[in-house]
């Protein structure tokens, strides 16, 4: 179990008020990447520079790919940058998996021999291990839930984590999805004024 699948598997089994985008969605397992390569002390902060530790394996596919993926030439790489680098389609990648592991599947139809229809979650030891570090209140996966709007849980909070690697990286994944929903908010009045020219208002 990665926290990146655990936060997939919540975005996909709690109720919001609002869907969650699948941009800030990938910039956040990005981040949740980082926290796990952190923990596995194969990765460590100097600021917000990445500085990678000894290659190793993680036992999770998609967690050596990020570690296989981090800057390993100085000056490195700055968290901001490996979300927006790494976050890329990572939605996609994540959902894929999980779907390979049987963690999710997509309903069969009697009379349409191929699964069609959007993927549902299964009743599998993931979702569990998910759904218990979400009802713990466990303060990384909130932190991250919060970042994709999955609930309002103050920013301020996160100092309380008392790893301030952790903080840095969550504090980016925040500022990422902030920026990311301001340049949607830019292209929508641009969009807006062109059509007002076109419609000769």
């Amino acid at each position: 179990m990665t926290t990146p699948r655990d936060l997939l598997i919540t975005t996909m089994d709690v109720t919001s008020s609002r869907p969650v985008e699948q941009g800030e969605l990938s910039l956040a397992l990005a981040g949740a990447e980082l926290i796990d390569l952190i923990a596995a002390r194969a990765l460590s902060l100097d600021g917000e520079r990445l500085l990678p530790g000894p290659q190793q394996g993680l036992g999770d596919r998609l967690l050596d790919e990020a570690a296989a993926a981090l800057v390993r030439e100085e000056p490195y790489e700055s968290a901001e940058d490996w979300l927006w680098r790494r976050g890329r389609d990572l939605s996609t990648a994540y959902h894929a998996a999980l779907e390979a592991d049987g963690d999710i599947a997509r309903p069969r139809h009697p009379w349409i021999p191929l699964r069609t229809g959007p993927a549902e979650l299964t009743d599998s030891p993931a979702r569990r291990h998910a759904a218990e570090r979400w009802t713990s209140g466990e303060p990384v996966l909130a932190g991250l839930a919060a970042a994709v709007g999955l609930h309002d849980k103050p920013t301020e909070e996160l100092a309380d984590l008392g790893d301030d690697a952790v903080v840095t990286v969550l504090a980016a994944v925040h500022e990422a999805v902030t920026e990311l929903e301001g340049v949607r908010q830019r292209r929508r009045i641009e969009e807006a004024a062109f059509d007002n020219i076109w419609r000769g208002q």
